[in-house]
């Protein structure tokens, strides 16, 4: 019996590479087709693991066989990634590797950073979180304001009209008080809305305590997913 395939035929969905691209300079898109799924649901915001390395080493190694990708589209024709080009870890080589043809294999969608009911929605991030917001924002119907902080003008992705663009020209994106400062002079409603915080783990703490102890929001009305931060991995 092969023990692979049995595993991958039954947790893990498997979809053939139909296109590949570059959104911004450092954004690939990965694009995903085939019969399997059709039959797929997503909440925008959600996630998917994609197995990058021997399904044979994924018990015993479970953080370098799976990476974790934000949804950038998906209906029954496709899946849509935007894999950001950075490091020499596992991910980002699968992610340079992958040519037209290439089976590749995954859970989910999986994931509870989703867009809830308020009367007004606040995101901030950096360009890990811009993938998770352009899926989000799209869908949304409710008033929203937002700040994304990126490297250069050349890591803007198309997202909505209203999300603030701030450019770091070559600053570390960890524990930036630039972000937080951005978001500090977002013109906001009076009453607190929901906002969603994504990317470096420090830089979210930073925000996140501008909301709370400077506008007064309640701390269940932040939503918070590090993503990354300095000498850590796993955090997603």
């Amino acid at each position: 019996m092969n023990i692979g395939k049995l595993v991958i035929d039954r947790l893990l969905v498997t979809a053939t590479v139909a296109k590949i691209g570059m959104s911004t300079r450092r954004m690939r898109l990965i694009r995903l087709e085939g019969p399997a799924l059709a039959g797929l649901s997503w909440t925008p915001g959600q996630h998917v693991r994609i197995l990058v390395g021997d399904i044979r080493e994924v018990w015993r190694r479970p953080g370098d066989m799976l990476r974790t990708y934000s949804i950038w589209d998906l209906d029954s024709t496709g899946l849509e990634l935007l894999v950001l080009d950075h490091g020499e870890g596992p991910g980002a080589q699968w992610a340079r590797a992958a040519q037209p043809g290439d089976e590749v294999s995954f859970k989910g969608p999986e994931g509870n950073f989703v867009t809830r009911a308020a009367p007004y929605h606040v995101f901030a991030g950096d360009e890990t979180a811009s993938v998770t917001f352009g899926a989000m924002l799209r869908h949304l119907t409710e008033p929203f304001h937002g700040v994304v902080e990126v490297d250069t003008s050349e890591d803007v992705l198309p997202l909505p009209d209203g999300i603030v663009w701030t450019f770091r020209d070559g600053r570390s994106a960890a524990s930036s008080s630039e972000l937080a400062g951005a978001v500090a002079a977002l013109d906001l409603p009076s009453e607190p809305g929901l906002a969603y915080l994504a990317g470096e783990a420090r830089t979210i703490q930073l925000v996140r305590a501008h909301l709370v102890n400077e506008r007064g929001w309640p701390r269940r009305n932040v939503i918070t997913k590090p993503y990354w931060t300095p000498g850590k991995t796993g955090l997603d």
